[in-house]
C-alpha cells in the first residue's frame, strides 16, 4: 500500500480493521499533528498496519476483552511529528530513532517491527481515582498479558504507554512516572526482568480492584 495522497486513500486507511474491536483511524488521531499542521501518514502503511495488528492483537484486545473499553490515547506518530515533537523537548517526545519500532509503528529497530500506544483502561478509573494505586492495573498486566514488551505509566487516569515488539529478546519493563504507593518512591521501575520480583504471581496487588470489577479470578 502506498502513502496515502487523497482523501478516499487515507479514509481506506483508516478503515483497516486491526483487531475485532479496533481500525487504523483511531491510531492516527495526533495533538502534535493537528497543532502543527503536519500530517500523521506512515510512510510505510503496509508496515504501520502489520505492526499495529500485532499489537492490537496480542496485546491491547486480550486486555479490553477482560477488562472493558480501553480508550487509546496516542499511538501511531510519523517520523515529522515525532520529531517535531521531540524538537528542543517542545512536547515531551523521545527522539525518532528511540521511537522506531514504538510510536513510529512503519520503521523497524534493529531490523525488528514493533508499535506502542497509550492508552486509558476506564474501567480503572474509578479504583485508581480512589487509591492512586497504578501498579494494580501493571501487575495484572504483566501476570496476564504475556505479549506485552513495556509499560510506562502516566499520572491522569493511569494512561500507560503500553508496546509490543517482534524481538522475543527485547528487554521487558514496567516503568512510571507516577509516585509507587508501596514504596514511596516517586518513580523509576517498578519492574524488568533484573529484579526479583519480574517472576512469579503478583495478585496480591490487584486482588481487591478486580474484586470491586466483579470478575473474581479471572
Amino acid at each position: 500500500m502506498r502513502q496515502p495522497q487523497t482523501v478516499k486513500s487515507l479514509e481506506n486507511l483508516g478503515r483497516v480493521q486491526l483487531s475485532k474491536s479496533f481500525f487504523m483511524r483511531e491510531f492516527l488521531y495526533s495533538e502534535i499533528s493537528q497543532i502543527e499542521g503536519i500530517p500523521n501518514i506512515p510512510d510505510d502503511p503496509d508496515l504501520a498496519i502489520a505492526a499495529g495488528k500485532n499489537l492490537c492483537q496480542k496485546v491491547l484486545e486480550p486486555i479490553q476483552d477482560a477488562l472493558a473499553r480501553i480508550s487509546i490515547r496516542s499511538a501511531y506518530r510519523s517520523c515529522e511529528v515525532n520529531a517535531k515533537g521531540a524538537e528542543n523537548n517542545k512536547y515531551n517526545c523521545a527522539s525518532n530513532e528511540a521511537n522506531y519500532a514504538a510510536h513510529i509503528w512503519d520503521r523497524k529497530k534493529d531490523n525488528y517491527m514493533g508499535a506502542t500506544a497509550c492508552v486509558i483502561v476506564t474501567s480503572f478509573i474509578p479504583y485508581y481515582e480512589k487509591t492512586k494505586d497504578w501498579t494494580a492495573l501493571a501487575w495484572w498486566i504483566h501476570d496476564r498479558i504475556d505479549a506485552y514488551a513495556n509499560m510506562t505509566f502516566f499520572p491522569n487516569y493511569a494512561a500507560f504507554n503500553i508496546s509490543w515488539n517482534e524481538n522475543v529478546n527485547y528487554p521487558k519493563y514496567i516503568y512510571s512516572h507516577v509516585e509507587n504507593p508501596h514504596t514511596g518512591k516517586s518513580s523509576g521501575y517498578l519492574t524488568n526482568e533484573n529484579m526479583d520480583n519480574f517472576r512469579g504471581s503478583h495478585e496480591e496487588y490487584y486482588r481487591e480492584f478486580i474484586q470491586e470489577l466483579g470478575m473474581g479470578k479471572k
